[in-house]
């Protein structure tokens, strides 16, 4: 396995005045059930549809109006922490109080801590989690994101290939291009065969970003670690000076005022009645 990043060389490069025009006709193909979803229908938010289909607008509406019905029906924006502080309490997944070296979110995955939640709830808590990773991106903040996996104690009974499929088919059609980076680290031999199994899931895109590092080999270290992260705050795990690691009361807290903020928003600007939208949704497609 490589530790080098693969590059999507084969992507298209557009003009600003090219994208836009795309976008326009993206919204044209959605109608006007666009303007009921300004967020989802932003430029920024088509623009990552149109990137994730290798910018064919029938394929990138298509993919938009999946997700428009996916939040209508799944209304992630309504999932609150303690829907899900117990998937959390042991730091199985979290969204570190550090960016990487590009400004982006960095999540940390510790696959090998087991999970005493049903399949349902644990992907619940993944959306949950990128919910609020998405809010707190600033305007003039990179928009994608970093994955962390740590794979210290695990072994194939950790992770089910039914939820890991369900994952895959969540971030790439719900969540297109959100993921900048995903650095595997440490995994066993035994990971080799469920990697085998499990990049069929997987886009091409979203596969290239993968690199796996191993602590035993210093230029993988360099390379991708030090290049990528501040090493002063990176946590022990993985190579890092950090040891405090995570902080179950700390991070609830800042959740619980998130989830605040959040649902202020939501409630001031959604004024329209959610059935009403379904129904309108529906007729349009």
């Amino acid at each position: 396995m490589s530790f080098k990043r693969s590059k999507s060389e084969a992507e298209k490069t557009l003009s600003p005045e090219e994208q836009q025009t795309m976008i326009g006709e993206v919204r044209k193909i959605i109608g006007p059930i666009a303007d009921k979803f300004s967020t989802l229908c932003s430029d920024a938010s088509v623009l990552r549809y149109l990137r994730a289909r290798n910018y064919n607008t029938k394929k990138a509406a298509k993919m938009l109006k999946g997700s428009i019905k996916w939040r209508l029906e799944f209304k992630p924006e309504k999932i609150q922490w303690d829907d899900v502080a117990q998937e959390a309490e042991r730091g199985r997944l979290y969204k570190a109080d550090y960016m990487d070296k590009q400004g982006r979110i960095v999540f940390v995955i510790r696959p090998g801590i087991q999970s005493a939640s049903s399949s349902c709830a644990q992907i619940k808590y993944l959306i949950y989690c990128l919910e609020n990773a998405i809010w707190n991106i600033s305007s003039n903040q990179e928009e994608q994101m970093v994955w962390l996996i740590d794979f210290q104690g695990w072994s194939t009974a950790c992770l089910s290939l039914k939820i890991v499929r369900d994952t895959a088919q969540i971030l790439q059609a719900h969540y297109p291009e959100r993921l900048g980076l995903a650095i595997f680290y440490n995994p066993p031999k035994v990971f080799e065969s469920f990697w085998t199994m499990v990049k069929p899931f997987l886009e091409p895109k979203t596969y290239k970003k993968v690199i796996f590092v191993y602590p035993d080999n210093p230029r993988s270290r360099r390379m991708v670690m030090e290049e990528h992260l501040d090493m002063d705050k990176l946590e022990s795990y993985f190579g890092g000076k950090n040891t405090v690691g995570f902080n179950y009361e700390a991070y609830a807290q800042k959740m619980k005022e998130d989830d605040k903020s959040m649902s202020d928003v939501f409630d001031s600007c959604c004024s329209s009645s959610p059935g009403f939208l379904s129904s309108e949704f529906h007729e349009s497609v």
